[in-house]
């Protein structure tokens, strides 16, 4: 009965979650590719995880075993009328700055349904085990690790397996026979239940510690049970819930916050998400496993030495040291996932309140969610909520960890980190008032120096949890004194925008991250000049000057507004039109305190929110000379604005000799050769020219190494391109195919491309 019920809860948790991405690229097309939009899935999928626990809970107290197993089985024919999955297939995004509740209800439309009941099957099926009156159901707990090391599967092999060898039509199709395959197995789960030798539990029983008491269920009245329930920590069953909730809240948001985090003030790596999110799941299959492989004590205990060195790390980004960096965040989080989950299995309850235990861990999933996904954009602008999370995880370390209470420590537990924030508070006071250096090292010693007043305290986490929040504001605040360059910062559902001054205070950049949209000078005199990626002396100062050799009246369209660095090359009786998915975008570059280049346009600017390609379809066919695309320089590739499909929609919108421009400068994605590889398909002459080479003169303008690709339907529609440095006529690689709206092969490109350098990160302020 074991590897029956192991086996059909790790097929459910692999459909779980080989749904979760297929839906995110379903709803790709439709709000491009930012992180919020898989923080928000991921809410609503622990939402929907909530709901099924609360109904397996709800079930399981109002009917017996046996009848809920007839309401199980009938629940999982439902989803069968809707299958397969398909999501926002008719419906557009509002333009707002917030589109989370759009997404919400297309999510429950298309996936709710079938994602309900197939998360209600873990809880459902482990309480059936935990009544079979088999030998291991007294503690069935041991079988959630089967049912992630199903999620933990499903979460690799999808980027590896699934994506570049499956359309998404097939994706959906292959998922309802796999569905199909769940409902059988569940079916034999049952019969396999009702002709155990033991018959099952009532729900009316409640066995208590050190207690056997027989079963009553109809029929099965005076029938033996077999259960022995599990120890259980003390304390009032509300307080226990609590802790429940809390211990799962904590890694639920530090997963999001970590993720968050480096691809944003890191390195905008691509598919960086899939690492947090494994080593989460991974904690599960390996406190939840029959074997402990890594002692909780020896978590319990390393976790303090891992928290103090990570408080600088959570406001500095030394240049040169992700590789460093990154590795020590993640096993920061793991060892902290790893301390909170290990706590959740050391306080599990008896096997009769396995339900209300997963309800509870699912609510605190859901609340951690919440609070990245909704409340910290709204609250916060930056990605405060990381380590402000992490110090919560101070305060639940357990009991062992943090002394014996001697009279009054209770007390000093408060007064002391209160007395150390009022020590520090003076110590800023002084530093700002008497202007002392603020460098590196004024920073480094007040580091080191709280480091060893916190370590002093590792044994009282209260103490502990107190001092390490005094310790991370007064390095926020010191980072704040020391980098004085931040001009404009805003959050809202797309990310956090920045305004700042480059080191030299010679050029404005808008940053997200460490991803530069764009830069101007100071200067006036240079103001109106491009700059970055738009350089005269670049690829697309290349493209504008040919285009513009042929006459004026030019009506261009631009997908990715930036800086509005592109409305430079507008001349008088030209008309851009500047397609931008994030309001936030709009608003810094139309601020002309931070950049003028749309302010001072000599042309016609007009902006149109929205995804690029959802607004694009609604222009007129035949309106642009030019068409020139700009939304692949981060990690999170829009592969929507790349398929086929949307090539055809460009050319469409395109005049019979107009022009199709992609800039692809990317560090780790080199998109020529599937560039190529879609001009080829399409009949398309194409161009490609990569500048890498900058003089010193270049960079102090703010030049930065550019790459892009050029397409038109006849090789003389674009000019004089062929003739100019640097352009050559680009080929597709062997095994790149083209991406269209039912496939495409992150992985593939990225193990593929190139690195390319795009400037110095140093001009990049903190938070």
């Amino acid at each position: 009965m074991v590897p029956l019920y192991a086996t059909t809860l790790f097929i459910s948790a692999l459909l779980l979650f080989l749904v979760q991405p297929m839906v995110g690229k379903m709803v790709l097309p439709k709000l491009g590719g930012t992180p919020a939009v898989w923080n928000t899935c991921m809410v609503f999928f622990q939402a929907m995880l909530l709901v099924g626990y609360a109904y397996a809970h709800g079930a399981l107290a109002a009917l017996s075993v046996r009848r809920q197993m007839v309401l199980h089985f009938l629940l999982m024919l439902a989803p069968l009328a809707v299958l397969p999955i398909a999501v926002a297939a008719a419906s557009n995004p509002p333009s707002t700055d917030e589109p989370i509740g759009w997404l919400l209800w297309q999510l429950l439309l298309g996936v709710g349904l079938p994602f309900f009941v197939v998360s209600s099957s873990a809880p459902v099926l482990q309480k059936w085990f935990a009544v079979a009156g088999h030998g291991e159901s007294r503690d069935p707990y041991f079988l959630y690790a089967a049912s992630n090391a199903g999620s933990l599967l499903a979460l690799l092999g999808y980027p590896l397996l699934v994506e570049p060898r499956l359309q998404l039509a097939d994706q959906s199709r292959v998922w309802a026979f796999g569905y199909v395959g769940l409902v059988v197995l569940v079916g034999v789960c049952a019969v396999a239940m009702r002709r155990s030798s033991h018959r099952p539990c009532g729900p009316a029983v409640r066995a208590t510690a050190g207690e056997v008491k027989a079963c009553s269920s109809g029929r099965d009245q005076g029938q033996s049970c077999r259960h022995r329930p599990v120890a259980s920590a003390a304390g009032s069953p509300c307080a226990g819930r609590v802790t429940w909730v809390l211990l799962s809240a904590i890694p639920s948001s530090l997963m999001l916050g970590v993720t968050t985090h480096i691809t944003t003030d890191l390195a905008a790596i691509p598919l960086m998400w899939v690492l947090p999110l494994t080593f989460y799941l991974l904690t599960f299959v390996l406190v939840f496993a029959r074997r402990r492989w890594l002692p909780h004590g020896l978590m319990v205990k390393l976790l303090p030495y891992l928290l103090l060195p990570m408080a600088i790390l959570f406001f500095g980004r030394p240049e040169r040291m992700e590789w460093l960096i990154i590795p020590a965040h993640l096993f920061t989080f793991f060892v902290a996932t790893m301390v909170c989950h290990g706590e959740l299995v050391r306080r599990r309850p008896p096997a009769e309140r396995l339900t209300e235990f997963y309800l509870m861990m699912s609510i605190g999933g859901v609340l951690g969610g919440l609070l990245n996904a909704m409340l910290a954009p709204r609250l916060f602008s930056g990605i405060i909520e990381y380590p402000l999370v992490m110090v919560l995880v101070c305060f639940v370390l357990p009991r062992s960890a943090s002394g014996v209470d001697a009279p009054g420590e209770r007390r000093r537990d408060i007064a002391v980190p209160a007395v150390l924030a009022v020590l520090v508070a003076l110590g800023l006071g002084i530093l700002h008032a008497t202007s002392l250096d603020r460098a590196g090292a004024t920073l480094m010693i007040t580091f080191a120096v709280l480091v060893l007043v916190c370590f002093t305290f590792k044994a009282r986490s209260v103490r502990f949890g107190l001092s390490y929040a005094v310790m991370l504001v007064t390095l926020g605040l010191l980072g704040d004194l020391r980098t004085g360059d931040s001009l404009h910062a805003e959050r809202n559902f797309f990310g956090v925008k920045r305004v700042v001054l480059d080191p030299s205070g010679r050029l404005r950049l808008l940053v997200h991250g460490t991803t530069s949209h764009g830069c101007q000078s100071v200067d006036p005199v240079r103001a109106r000049e491009p700059s970055s990626y738009y350089h005269r002396s670049g690829p697309i100062g290349d493209l504008f000057a040919a285009l513009n050799e042929g006459g004026r009246g030019w009506r261009v369209g631009v997908i990715g507004l930036g800086a509005g660095a592109a409305a430079a090359y507008a001349r008088p009786g030209q008309h851009f039109t500047f397609y931008e998915i994030d309001p936030a975008v709009e608003r810094i570059a139309c601020d002309s305190r931070y950049f003028s280049f749309l302010s001072g346009c000599r042309g016609r600017c007009d902006i149109v929110l929205g995804d690029g390609r959802l607004a694009v379809a609604t222009a007129l066919p035949g309106e642009f000379q030019l068409f020139l695309l700009d939304a692949f320089s981060s990690d999170s590739v829009p592969t929507h604005l790349l398929a086929r499909e949307a090539v055809e929609l460009y050319l469409a919108k395109l005049c019979d000799h107009g022009v199709l421009a992609f800039h692809v400068s990317n560090r780790f994605f080199d998109f020529e050769p599937l560039l190529a590889r879609a001009a080829d398909d399409l009949g398309l002459a194409c161009l490609a020219k990569f500048d890498a080479i900058l003089t010193r003169e270049q960079q102090a303008e703010g030049k930065l190494s550019s790459h892009c690709v050029v397409m038109a339907r006849h090789a003389e529609d674009l000019g004089g391109l062929a003739a100019r440095p640097g352009w050559h006529a680009p080929s597709a690689r062997p095994g790149i195919r083209i991406w269209t709206d039912q496939y495409c092969d992150v992985v593939g490109l990225f193990l593929a491309g190139k690195r390319l350098d795009l400037g110095p990160r140093a001009a990049v302020a903190s938070p």
